[in-house]
C-alpha cells in the first residue's frame, strides 16, 4: 500500500538524484472518502471516512488525520484499522466543552502536538494520551471553530498557529508560551466580504510555515493567495487569486514546499473546472503541474499531501 509507493520513490530518486517528477501521488479526503490518487490517475487506496482538518503521513506508513470534530486518529493502512487515538472533546479537561481540532502533528520525540479550537490551548500528549505540555493561544476573537486552523512546528523549536478568525499568524514559544511574532494578515485595500468560495474575500488565513530563510508563507485561507514575509514583516513574494492563467483560487488550504523549490498549493472550494491542487515555481510563477479531481471528491478538500515527497517536502 503506501509504504511500498514510498520505498520504491527511494529507490528511483537513489538511481537518479537528478530526478525531477512532474506529477504526484496525492493522498487526500473529499466525498465521505479518503484516498490515494497514483500519478498515473488511479485510487490505489481508499476508505471510507469523513471530513478532515489536517493529515500527516508517518514514517511507519500510518496516517495521522482527524475523526470528527475532535479526536486525532492514527490509521493504520493495511489494515485501515484505528490503532491510536486521543479525543479532545472527552480528555484534558474538555467534557461539556465545544471543542474542534484543527491542527495536529507528531514530534520527534514521539508526542502528538493537538490544537484545541475551543479550549484555546496547543497540548502536547504521549502515546498514553496523557497531557505532558499545554500552551494557551492568545485569540482575540474565541469562536471553536475559527480559533486555529493548521499548526506548525519549526526548526526554531516554536510553534506557527494560523488564527482564522483573528486573520493573525502566532509565534509562540514551545516553552514559555509567549508569543514571539505575529503577522496580521492584510486585506490588500479591499473591503472583506464573508464566506470561503471564490466571491468571498478576507483574510481567514489558514496555513503558515518557516521557510529555510527565515520567511513565513502564508496560505491566506479566502484571502485566495499565498504571501511571503519577512520577519520585518515586509512582503516580498505573492500569488493572487487571478494571477495564473485558467485558475481561479478560492480558499487556500495546504501548503507544501518541495524539495526543488516548488510550492503545491490547496485550492478548496474553487468550483468545478478548477483545480484542486497547484505546483507552481515561485521563481517564474509558472505552473508544473495541476490536480483536478472534482468530479470524485468535491468541492470540500480541504487537505491533502504529496505521498512521493513524504519526508521530504516542507508542510
Amino acid at each position: 500500500m503506501i509504504r511500498p509507493i514510498l520505498a520504491a520513490f527511494a529507490a528511483a530518486a537513489l538511481l537518479v538524484p537528478s530526478m525531477v517528477r512532474a506529477d504526484h501521488d496525492v493522498l487526500l479526503q473529499g466525498n465521505d472518502r479518503l484516498a490515494i490518487v497514483d500519478a498515473d490517475g488511479s485510487i490505489t487506496w481508499e476508505m471510507k471516512w469523513g471530513g478532515i482538518h489536517d493529515i500527516h503521513l508517518l514514517e511507519n506508513g500510518h496516517i495521522l488525520t482527524r475523526e470528527g470534530r475532535a479526536k486525532v486518529v492514527e490509521i493504520n493502512p493495511d489494515s485501515k484499522q484505528v490503532v491510536w487515538s486521543y479525543d479532545s472533546g472527552k480528555a484534558g479537561g474538555n467534557e461539556g466543552t465545544r471543542i474542534e481540532v484543527h491542527a495536529f502533528e507528531r514530534l520527534e520525540n514521539g508526542n502528538t502536538m493537538i490544537a484545541e479550537s475551543g479550549a484555546a490551548r496547543i497540548i502536547e500528549v504521549d502515546a498514553d494520551g496523557k497531557i505532558q505540555k499545554q500552551i494557551p493561544l492568545t485569540i482575540q476573537h474565541r469562536d471553536a471553530h475559527t480559533d486555529t486552523r493548521l499548526v506548525r512546528s519549526t526548526a526554531a523549536g516554536t510553534y506557527l498557529a494560523t488564527h482564522e478568525s483573528d486573520g493573525k499568524v502566532r509565534e509562540y514559544d514551545r516553552e514559555t508560551g509567549d508569543v514571539v511574532w505575529e503577522y496580521e494578515v492584510p486585506l490588500f485595500g479591499r473591503q472583506p466580504a464573508g464566506g470561503h468560495g471564490p466571491e468571498a474575500y478576507g483574510n481567514r488565513l489558514f496555513s503558515a510555515l518557516r521557510l529555510p530563510n527565515g520567511n513565513t508563507l502564508i496560505g491566506t485561507g479566502n484571502g485566495h493567495g499565498v504571501i511571503e514575509v519577512t520577519p520585518a514583516k515586509e512582503v516580498v513574494w505573492q500569488i493572487q487569486q487571478n494571477d495564473l492563467p485558467n485558475i481561479r483560487f478560492a480558499w487556500v488550504t495546504t501548503l507544501e514546499v518541495l524539495p526543488n523549490g516548488n510550492y503545491v498549493i490547496g485550492n478548496c472550494h474553487a468550483g468545478p473546472g478548477q483545480p484542486l491542487l497547484v505546483e507552481l515555481n515561485p521563481k517564474n510563477k509558472q505552473v508544473v503541474w495541476t490536480f483536478d479531481r472534482f468530479d470524485d471528491f468535491g468541492n470540500s478538500v480541504s487537505n491533502s499531501l504529496l505521498v512521493d515527497m513524504a519526508g521530504k517536502s516542507l508542510r
